[in-house]
C-alpha cells in the first residue's frame, strides 16, 4: 500500500510515515502542541549490579554482549571526539562480525572518520543513520543506496525524539576521556580530552542500556561528572577512544579571505549601528573562519565601548576564551569545545560550563536558552527569496551537511546569516531553496560581500540603520547581482523515492530529500 503524501505548512510535499512510523507534518512554527508524558526506559534494580560499584568489563563485545545486541536496535552514539572518533566504528564491526542485521544508528553527529560505516550498510549491519549525512554518507543515501530513510534532526530535535520516545535507545556506546569504575564520566582529562559531553546526557538517562568507553579510567569519583554512573550498565577500558589531533582543530583559524573578511566586517559594522550589540549581551557564533572574524572584531567593539558580553553559547573557541579571560565575556555556557583551548578552558575557569544541549536546545522543555540569546549567527548552504534556510544539501541536490543545532538557534531575537554570494561560482541566494530546513519568518539578516538583506518582518532592524551608510540591498537585487556574475543553477533532478526526511524542532516533517535522478 502506497504511503499517503501530503502537503504540510511549508508547501512541502511530505510522507505520513516514515521506516514504519507515524509522522506529523510541519504545521507552522509554535503551531504543535506535544501530547502524552516524556518516554521512561525500563526500571533496573541495584540486585542486578556489582556491590562495589565496579562495572568494568573486558571488552566492548563483551558488553554489547551483555546489553543483549539484537538485530533491529537503535545504537546511539555522540560526535564530541569529532573526526578523531576511534569508538562508533567498533560497534559495528563487531556486530557485523557477530552477524547482527539492520540496526539503526543514532548518532549526534557523523564526522570523515565515520565513512567507512558504508561497508555496514552494504552488508545489512545497519539499516539506516538517523543523524547527520556527510561527505561519502551524504553521497551513499542521496544515491539511494541505503535500505531505510534517513531522518536529520537539529541537535534539539535529537533530544526532544529521545525524550518523547520518538526513538528509543536500545544500547547508547558513549565514549568518555575520562571515567570511574562506576560510570560516572566527564569530557576533560586524559589523553583524549574533548572537554564536554553534553550531546550524550540524554543518551545516558533514557537508553535501556548504557556503556561508557574510556582510556582514562580513574579512581571514584570522576568529578565533575556529566555524565552519572547510576544511568551506566558496564564500563570498558580501551588503549585509546580518539585521536587528539583530529578530536579538535588546533589550527582553528580566522578566514583570510578578503571577501569573507569584508562580510564579517559588515556584519559587526550591522550589529553595532543597528543597536543589537550592546552592554549585557548574549551571543552564540559557530566556528568557521568567518565566524572567528566576526568575533575579533565584536570583541573589539566591545573593548571600545567598554561593554560587556554576559554569556556567550558555545561550541567554543580560543576567541570566546580570551573574551572570557579578558573580561569582555562573563560566562561561557558550553556544548562542544571547537579547540584545543577551549577544552584547557573547561577543565580550568570556573566560569566556562558544560552546558548540554539537553537544557539548551530542546523545544519539548520548559524553556530554551536559545530565544534568550540576543544575538545568532548562522551559515547555509543556501536562501530563498522569502528567507528560507537550507543547511543540509546543496544546490545539486546531494545530502552533504548535518543540521546541527542550527535549527533550534532560529529561535533566537536576532538570527544573522553571514554567506558569500556565491560559491564555487554557484549564487547562494535562489529562487526557492532546495530543501527547506528553517522557515524564513526566523531568518532577520542575510549579509554578503555585495550588500545586506534585511527581512521585511523586521520594520524595526530596516528603521534602525536608515541613514547609517550600510549597503541595504533586498535579497532579491543580491540574487540578480550573483546571477548576472555566474548564471542561473541548473536544478537538481529528483526520482519520486524519499532517501531522507527533515524533522523540524518540534518533530514533526518540514521537508524530505528525494533520491537524485540519475
Amino acid at each position: 500500500m502506497a504511503i499517503k503524501i501530503v502537503k504540510n505548512a511549508a508547501g512541502r510535499s511530505v510522507p505520513l510515515e516514515i521506516n514504519g512510523q507515524k509522522v506529523i507534518p510541519f504545521q507552522g512554527v509554535g503551531k504543535h502542541r506535544p501530547e502524552g508524558r516524556k518516554y521512561s526506559p525500563p526500571i533496573p534494580t541495584c540486585s542486578d549490579y556489582p556491590d562495589d560499584g565496579n562495572k568494568v568489563v573486558g571488552s566492548l563485545e563483551e558488553a554489547l554482549r551483555k546489553c543483549g545486541i539484537r538485530d533491529g536496535m537503535t545504537i546511539s552514539t555522540h560526535h564530541h571526539l569529532r573526526d578523531g572518533d576511534l569508538v562508533s566504528n567498533k560497534i559495528f564491526e563487531i556486530a557485523s562480525e557477530m552477524g547482527i542485521k539492520d540496526l539503526v544508528w543514532f548518532p549526534s553527529a557523523s564526522f570523515p572518520c565515520n565513512d567507512p560505516i558504508i561497508k555496514y550498510l552494504d552488508d545489512g549491519t545497519i539499516n539506516r543513520i538517523e543523524g547527520s549525512m556527510n561527505g561519502p554518507l551524504g553521497r551513499y543515501v542521496s544515491d539511494g543506496k541505503m535500505k531505510g530513510t534517513a531522518v536529520l534532526r537539529s541537535h534539539g530535535g535529537r533530544v526532544q525524539a529521545i525524550q518523547d520516545g520518538e526513538v528509543k535507545i536500545d544500547i547508547a556506546v558513549l565514549a568518555a576521556p575520562t571515567a570511574d569504575s562506576y560510570g560516572n564520566a566527564k569530557g576533560t582529562g586524559g589523553k583524549s580530552a574533548c572537554g564536554v559531553i553534553g550531546y550524550a546526557k540524554a543518551d545516558s538517562m533514557y537508553a535501556t542500556k548504557v556503556i561508557v568507553v574510556t582510556d582514562n579510567l580513574i579512581d571514584l569519583p570522576c568529578f565533575p561528572m556529566e555524565i552519572e554512573g547510576n544511568y551506566v550498565d558496564y564500563v570498558v577500558v580501551v588503549d585509546k577512544i580518539g585521536i587528539p589531533e583530529k578530536i579538535v582543530s588546533g589550527t582553528t583559524q580566522i578566514t583570510k579571505s578578503p571577501d569573507r573578511l569584508l562580510i564579517a566586517d559588515l556584519t559587526a559594522a550591522f550589529l553595532e549601528k543597528s543597536g543589537i550589540l550592546k552592554d549585557g549581551v548574549t551571543m552564540q557564533a559557530g566556528a568557521g573562519g568567518t565566524s572567528l572574524a566576526i568575533a575579533v572584531f565584536v570583541d573589539e567593539i566591545l573593548k571600545k565601548k567598554g561593554w560587556k558580553s554576559k554569556f556567550g553559547f558555545g561550541g567554543s573557541t580560543k576567541y570566546m576564551v580570551k573574551m572570557l579571560e579578558e573580561g569582555q565575556m562573563g560566562f561561557i555556557l558550553d556544548a562542544q569545545a571547537f579547540d584545543l583551548d577551549a577544552v584547557k578552558s573547561v577543565e580550568n575557569n570556573p566560569n566556562h560550563i558544560p552546558f548540554p544541549v539537553f537544557n539548551a536546545y530542546n523545544y519539548h522543555s520548559k524553556g530554551n536558552l536559545t530565544s534568550m540569546m540576543d544575538i545568532m549567527i548562522l551559515g547555509a548552504t543556501e536562501v530563498d527569496l522569502n528567507f528560507n534556510g537550507n543547511v543540509v544539501t546543496h544546490s545539486d541536490g546531494y545530502l552533504l551537511h548535518g543540521i546541527g543545532g542550527w535549527q533550534n538557534c532560529l529561535h533566537a531575537r536576532n538570527v544573522i546569516l553571514p554567506i558569500p554570494l556565491f560559491r564555487d561560482r554557484i549564487p547562494v541566494i535562489v529562487d526557492e531553496v532546495t530543501t527547506l530546513c528553517g522557515p524564513g519568518e526566523l531568518i532577520d539578516v542575510i549579509i554578503t560581500e555585495r550588500g545586506i538583506a534585511i527581512n521585511p518582518l523586521r520594520t524595526d532592524l530596516i528603521d534602525s540603520v536608515k541613514g547609517s551608510g550600510l549597503p541595504i540591498k533586498t535579497l532579491k537585487e543580491l540574487k540578480d547581482e550573483a546571477e548576472k556574475i555566474c548564471g542561473k543553477p541548473q536544478k537538481p533532478l529528483f526520482d519520486e523515492e524519499i532517501v531522507a526526511a527533515i524533522k523540524w524542532v518540534d518533530g514533526t516533517v518540514i521537508d524530505v530529500v528525494r533520491k537524485i535522478k540519475q
